[in-house]
Formats: C-alpha cells, sequence, structure tokens
C-alpha cells in the first residue's frame, strides 16, 4: 500500500516532538482518514446497482391490437383484482399513462420500431420523446422502464439493427439530463433469432454476424445495470416440431427431461433451457454477470387446424406451472442463485392480430374482463357477456412476432 494512504505510525511519531503536545495532528487526522478511505476503495471493486424495475418475479404484457378491450382504467381495475403488479405496453398511449396514474404498478413502456431510425439519428427528437412520454407523467405514473423497439436484431431490416444502440444511448442520455436514467431503464427485447446455438443449453452461443450490434449493448447494459430481455416461448418451439419435442416438457409437466452432457444438468422443462442457454450465450460473449429476464413468455389456447397444441388445455397447464414455478423465486439450473422474472404473454386475447390463429389467443382474460385461462384470477365479469356500458378502445399496431427457440 502507497505510504501516502497509510503512512508507518513511526513515522508520524517521529516529528512530534517529544513532551509536546501535537498541534496539527487534530487537523491532519481527517485527511488521513480520507485518504485511507479511497485507497479502499481501489481494492474493493465497485458494482452497478440493478434497476428495480420489477416487483416480485411476474409480470405481463398488456397488448392492445384489438377494437373490443375494456378502457385502461378498467384494466388498471383488472390488474389490482389479480394483483399482477409488473406490465409491459407496446408503445407510450396518454390514456395507458393517464389511467395507470398513483396505482401502485409498475409500468414499462416502449418505443415502437418504426420511430427508432429517427431516434437514433437525432438527440434531439429522444429529449422530445421523452419530455412526451415520460415528463408529464412520472413519478404519479410509475413508469420503471422504457423498451427500445421489440426484436429488432436478428430481422431482416439492417438499417434498423445499426440504429438500435445509438436510440437507446439517446433515449439514456435524455433520462440522464432529467436525472431520470437512475430510476429508469433503457433496453430492448431480444428474439431466438439472435442465437447461434441453443442447445444443449450450455451451448447456447450468439451468431457472429449479430455481434457488431449486439457488443455495444452488452456493454451498455453492463454499465447500466439493466438485464438482458429475451422472449422465450416453448409453445413456438414445440409448434415447430412436435414430433421431436415432449409436450409434457414444453408445459412443464412430469417427463423425463434432457441431460446437458457438458454442464451434467438435469432440465425437465424448455422454459429454464431457453434462459440457460441465455446465459451460456452472454458467458461467451463476456457478461457471465448479466441478469437474463423474460420479455415475453405463453401458450395459445386456440388456433388454426394445423396448430394443434395451441389448446386451452395446454394453455392452461402452461401458465399455471409457469406461475407456480416463478412464485417459488428460485433459479435456473445453471443459474440457481438468479431468480426468473417473466412478463406473460398476454393479458388479453387481441382479436385484430394477423397471422395464424393462435397469435389472437394468448389472452389470461377474454376482452370483457372475464378469465379465459382458470389460474385463480378474479375477473372484471364473471362469464363472457358483452362490455355493456364500456366504451370501447380501437387500436391498429404492427404484428409482434415471435420466433421460437428449443
Amino acid at each position: 500500500m502507497p505510504a501516502t494512504c497509510s503512512p508507518p505510525r513511526r513515522k508520524i511519531m517521529a516529528v512530534i516532538p517529544r513532551g509536546r503536545p501535537d498541534s496539527s495532528l487534530g487537523h491532519r487526522r481527517p485527511v488521513l482518514l480520507l485518504l485511507l478511505f479511497f485507497c479502499l476503495l481501489a481494492f474493493f471493486p465497485r458494482r452497478v446497482a440493478a434497476f428495480h424495475s420489477f416487483v416480485g418475479t411476474y409480470g405481463v404484457n398488456y397488448g392492445r391490437i384489438a377494437d373490443n378491450l375494456p378502457p385502461p382504467t378498467e384494466v388498471v381495475k383488472l390488474l389490482q383484482m389479480a394483483r399482477i403488479k409488473n406490465v409491459r405496453i407496446f408503445d407510450s398511449d396518454h390514456t395507458v399513462l393517464d389511467a395507470f396514474r398513483n396505482s401502485g404498478l409498475n409500468l414499462a413502456i416502449a418505443i415502437p420500431n418504426g420511430l427508432v431510425k429517427d431516434i437514433s439519428a437525432t438527440p434531439s427528437k429522444a429529449m422530445d420523446w421523452v419530455n412526451e412520454n415520460v415528463r408529464p407523467y412520472y413519478p404519479a405514473t410509475r413508469i420503471v422502464a422504457i423498451i427500445v423497439g421489440n426484436e429488432i436484431l436478428g430481422g431482416q431490416d439492417t438499417g434498423l439493427a445499426e440504429a438500435l444502440f445509438g436510440a437507446v444511448v439517446n433515449i439514456h442520455d435524455a433520462l440522464r439530463a432529467m436525472r431520470l436514467s437512475g430510476r429508469i431503464e433503457v433496453n430492448t427485447p431480444h428474439s431466438e433469432a439472435v442465437f447461434g446455438t441453443s442447445y444443449p443449453p450450455s451451448a447456447g452461443t450468439f451468431r457472429p454476424d449479430l455481434m457488431p450490434y449486439l457488443k455495444p449493448l452488452l456493454d451498455f447494459f453492463s454499465k447500466t445495470g439493466a438485464p438482458f430481455y429475451v422472449n422465450a416461448y416453448p409453445f413456438l418451439a414445440y409448434m415447430s416440431d412436435p414430433e421431436h419435442i415432449d409436450v409434457n416438457y414444453a408445459l412443464m409437466k412430469p417427463n423425463a427431461g434432457i441431460l446437458d452432457q457438458k454442464t451434467n444438468l438435469h432440465y425437465d422443462n424448455m422454459f429454464e433451457a431457453q434462459i440457460d442457454a441465455t446465459y451460456a450465450a452472454l458467458e461467451a460473449a463476456g457478461y457471465s454477470d448479466m441478469e437474463v429476464r423474460v420479455s415475453e413468455t405463453g401458450w395459445a389456447s386456440a388456433g388454426d387446424a394445423t396448430e394443434p397444441g395451441a389448446t386451452l388445455e395446454n394453455a392452461r397447464t402452461y401458465n399455471f406451472n409457469l406461475r407456480k414455478r416463478l412464485f417459488l423465486r428460485k433459479g435456473t439450473p445453471y443459474r440457481p442463485k438468479r431468480v426468473v422474472k417473466a412478463f406473460i404473454f398476454a393479458l388479453f386475447n387481441e382479436d385484430l392480430k394477423t397471422g395464424p390463429g393462435s397469435e389472437r389467443h394468448f389472452g389470461l382474460f377474454k376482452p370483457d374482463g372475464s378469465v379465459s385461462l382458470d389460474l385463480g384470477f378474479k375477473g372484471l365479469t364473471s362469464s363472457s357477456s358483452s362490455i355493456k356500458g364500456w366504451k370501447i378502445l380501437r387500436y391498429s399496431a404492427t404484428q409482434i412476432s415471435k420466433p421460437a427457440f428449443t
């Protein structure tokens, strides 16, 4: 240790004349203690404080691509009755932000993919967006995160992938200018398309061609303390290969499971295997301390004739087992001390979503507020009667795709 940090006691005593009280030591002591404090800091690495953007382990995605949903004020009542405290939306609709005022619910708002390029190219656009969608509402509306885009990397738009990092940084800088960067997390969710390999879990890696886009994001999130968001869908993985994937493994029902030969870890459900494949990919990329958080997961209760796995029974089974598993507040086989947190997809069935029939049947609740899947939640109504007396809000948005990985 350098002498300026902790001078030897004998040298301090040597400059004190015998028989005389030291008149300067009292003045020196605070300085010496301060120097010692800074020296000690050098020996203990400082950890970035993680965002407290998620209460407990269970959240829900509140999608609104429908023309028959209850107004946001009723949705807030439904969430409070169900005791769901973490909510993610896919835009920053002001009727929703107003409805969530003083609700006590955590709300993650989003910047749609269509705005990412402009916000990336022009910092002032990021400031304008924050001034319009955060400043008038926070903190009465408990905005805990801003999600920039959705499943951008691995898509067909290279220009959008190139713009993602700049948009994330510009939004963060706008929040920092308002002294909110330590209170509101900035992030972006990823699909399975970012992975080069994901089976077995220990072999998880990111696609090399996406690392030029991923690495700046991972560096940034490691500095801010944000987690890595991944959309994990055992449902879609099973649907892509039902002949070789045990449906019980996907549904978290009793099954033989798989053994990862490299780690000697046993997996009895695909959900945990998907998360650990993400941890393995982060570790291989040099980010072993980063948390993985599930931004979307769910199971459709109905679908087309070509989607035999999309049944009411399977949807209830997956969501029931997932909720039970999340409430245990435990980690995964590879990260047993990292408690798993997840946003369920979705709060409602959404009748205007395009694509296969299953896209319109992921809801925990029906549009009238009654229960779609019997998981123990209480609905706003006890039956599937029409929403009489409610002012129906109509929304439109681009389809949110959700590829799968095994």
